[in-house]
């Protein structure tokens, strides 16, 4: 699906935001709450996600924010977010976070986070996205999507909050 989402972007008139996707002033805006270590959240951005651009971002009709909430279950959830959020910060985020998806198996099995990240950026990005993994503002962008989807709360990942016309729902994934 990844390479379905690539094919899909380079045609699309979506923008991207470091980890968020559209116009900022869509009627409906979705906040995905998720960590890169959890089944459910793979499932959603490998069947989901897509079908959600295709249909509702690339139209102009949804505004997309994936935050970042690394649950404590998942010993490499954090480093994850901290490897897409620096990703981001160099035009990144997108392949990164495929990345992670995709090798989700092996990172839980391996650790080895920065491998699978290494092998989708220039040695020159992989060096800057390494470079920026404990920044403040790295982690203040991590520590504070954790805060927000807290507060929310968020009862598990991965979890939508939508909001249109200043009303805000919570849906958690998969919705029956």
């Amino acid at each position: 699906v990844p390479i379905a989402f690539a094919v899909l972007m380079a045609g699309s008139t979506a923008n991207i935001n470091g980890n968020a996707y559209g116009n900022p002033k869509a009627p409906v805006t979705i906040e995905v709450f998720s960590d890169f270590q959890c089944p459910g959240c793979k499932a959603f951005h490998d069947s989901d996600f897509p079908n959600i651009m295709k249909d509702y971002v690339v139209t102009g009709k949804v505004y997309v924010i994936y935050r970042y909430f690394p649950l404590q279950m998942h010993p490499y959830g954090r480093t994850c977010a901290e490897f897409a959020s620096a990703a981001a910060r160099v035009g990144r985020y997108q392949r990164v976070a495929d990345a992670l998806f995709a090798q989700q198996t092996g990172i839980t099995t391996l650790g080895n986070v920065e491998a699978v990240v290494d092998g989708v950026l220039t040695p020159t990005e992989a060096k800057t996205v390494k470079s920026l993994l404990k920044s403040p503002d790295v982690q203040h962008e991590i520590d504070t999507d954790i805060e927000e989807g807290k507060a929310v709360p968020v009862p598990s990942t991965p979890t939508l909050l939508v909001t249109a016309g200043g009303n805000s729902q919570l849906l958690s994934w998969p919705m029956n």
